[in-house]
């Protein structure tokens, strides 16, 4: 009998190192592009038949133990775990949901604090390296949410769990690489929803409430305190949380700072719509915005105290789904000192930087003009079917 499984069972499967073989039946572009590591390719259609060259091709691969299938859905990895089982192969399990349903596997990291006060809790967006947070008081119970991802109930039950009521969700910036739940968390719960105030120069089409460069909120004793930090984006703003934690968005992360050629143009107001329409992410516009990143970078991140703990936006992910530094589950952050004496990008001069981000832009997040779009408000997703195709692989934000 074939079985299901969940993709967080799958996850605690390959965080336990268990025997068995993944075999992942969707096409070879699509496996090329985004797959799981140790995945092996069997192609397989909905009307196909397990052939003896596939055959072979499994038992070559296989590593004991049982079978694991997954493709882009279910849809065809339960016709093959089917065709499995006529051929005799007893243990086999299929991942309900697929690959769009791995994209939302997410685990929960408590950060360590200096006082029992403050809580600050990470949301790993395990296939995408995503990572938002949950910071609270526990004296207040109260908290905000940062850069929430649509899968809004994660955040609510984080919350829910430690004790928490969320008062206000904030955004660092407008993404490019996935679809917010800022808007959406903070209509859920009737509370305001926070962009920086330079997002009038993104054409934001919906209402939220402007926090200026020193701006601070407030829960109890605790203080965020807006940062305007331009380079990523020209609207990016960190938030410094109670002077030991800054939450970085897109503007420094643990193995790299934030790409600069996905909004800006000759203009800092350049819109996005005029980025959707094709203008603009050339060699020129990345310098223009390593140029403000640099400053944002030694003006005013570099100007905390080395012990300042550093947590990005997002943790890089290779196209085999593993995290270039940390692995999924452990805290993904740093202590700026060791930021400052092991990135190599922060010890260069301006022009070397510049050079630097301006001439090895990566490739760009998949879709991140249809991102783009409906993260300003300027157009929603057709159905839940097109955001999760528009979010499917890992982001793609670090220069």
């Amino acid at each position: 009998m074939v079985n299901q499984i969940s993709p967080d069972r799958l996850a605690d499967m390959l965080d336990a190192d268990e025997s068995f073989t993944l075999v992942d039946t969707r096409p070879e572009d699509s496996y090329e592009g985004w797959r799981i590591h140790g995945a092996e390719n069997v192609p397989f259609g909905p009307d196909d038949e397990f052939t003896d060259e596939e055959r072979e091709q499994l038992e070559a691969a296989r590593d004991g133990g049982s079978i694991v299938a997954i493709c882009g859905k279910g849809l065809t990895s339960t016709p093959f775990s089917f065709e499995l089982e006529q051929h005799d192969y007893d243990d086999v399990s299929v991942v309900k949901g697929g690959m769009e349903d791995w994209s939302k596997v997410y685990e929960v990291v408590p950060v360590e604090t200096e006082t029992d006060d403050l809580v600050v809790l990470q949301l790993q967006r395990r296939a995408k390296g995503c990572l938002g947070y949950v910071v609270g008081s526990t004296d207040a119970a109260s908290a905000v949410v940062v850069d929430p991802t649509r899968q809004t109930d994660q955040f609510k039950i984080v919350a829910e769990e430690a004790g928490l009521t969320i008062d206000r969700v904030l955004d660092t910036h407008v993404h490019a690489d996935h679809i917010s739940g800022g808007r959406k968390l903070a209509d859920e719960l009737e509370v305001p929803y926070h962009l920086g105030d330079r997002a009038t120069e993104r054409d934001v089409e919906y209402d939220y409430e402007p926090l200026t460069d020193g701006e601070t909120i407030e829960l109890g004793e605790i203080e965020l305190e807006a940062l305007h930090t331009p380079g990523h984006t020209t609207e990016m703003v960190n938030y410094l949380v109670d002077g030991e934690a800054l939450l970085t968005g897109d503007t420094l992360f643990v193995e790299s700072v934030g790409r600069t050629e996905l909004q800006f143009g000759e203009s800092e107001a350049r819109s996005a719509s005029e980025h959707a329409s094709g203008d603009g992410a050339s060699d020129e516009d990345a310098a223009h915005g390593a140029e403000l990143l640099y400053d944002s970078l030694h003006e005013t991140i570099l100007e905390l105290p080395d012990e300042t703990r550093i947590l990005p936006g997002h943790v890089s992910v290779t196209a085999d789904n593993r995290y270039e530094v940390g692995s999924p589950g452990d805290l993904i952050g740093a202590r700026l000192g060791e930021l400052r004496d092991e990135l190599d990008l922060l010890g260069l001069d301006e022009d070397e930087f510049v050079t630097r981000l301006a001439e090895n832009a990566p490739e760009k997040p998949p879709n991140y003009e249809r991102v783009i779009e409906i993260n300003t408000g300027a157009a929603s997703p057709e159905d839940e079917s097109e955001a999760t195709t528009l979010e499917l692989g890992p982001n793609n934000c670090a220069a």
